[in-house]
């Protein structure tokens, strides 16, 4: 089992960042693949970014390809969300979630997946 803490939203300006992290207690964070999901007042909760347990693969949806970057750190139980280039669609709670994991390699998108889940961060980006 494994119990995930967000931090690091806040409010920002278009065009500005933030970097989200998330950590994670229990010994065995490396077997994990973890996501970041977002959830927008009204709306349902949707992919943000994904990475697999330990070879570093990624995948992005598209509406933050190229601004956002995840990343995660197996030997300090963290995974990161660094966010540039916000834009006022980007406002929403920030989720990360994690799902065991047998393969090394896969990254997974849909939130029914992923076992555990933080708390949330707030995100907002003022226009």
């Amino acid at each position: 089992q494994v119990q995930l803490v967000e931090s690091g939203g806040g409010l920002v300006q278009t065009g500005g960042s933030l970097r989200l992290s998330c950590a994670a207690s229990g010994r065995t964070f490396s077997r994990y693949a973890m996501g970041w999901f977002r959830q927008a007042p009204g709306k349902e909760r949707e992919f943000v970014a994904a990475i697999s347990r330990s070879d570093g693969r990624t995948y992005y949806a598209d509406s933050v390809k190229g601004r956002f970057t995840i990343s995660r750190d197996n030997a300090k139980n963290t995974m990161e969300l660094q966010m540039s280039s916000l834009k006022p669609e980007d406002t929403a709670v920030y989720y990360c979630a994690a799902v065991p994991a047998i393969s090394t390699t896969v990254v997974h998108i849909v939130p029914t997946v992923y076992d555990y889940w933080g708390q949330g961060t707030q995100v907002t980006v003022s226009s």
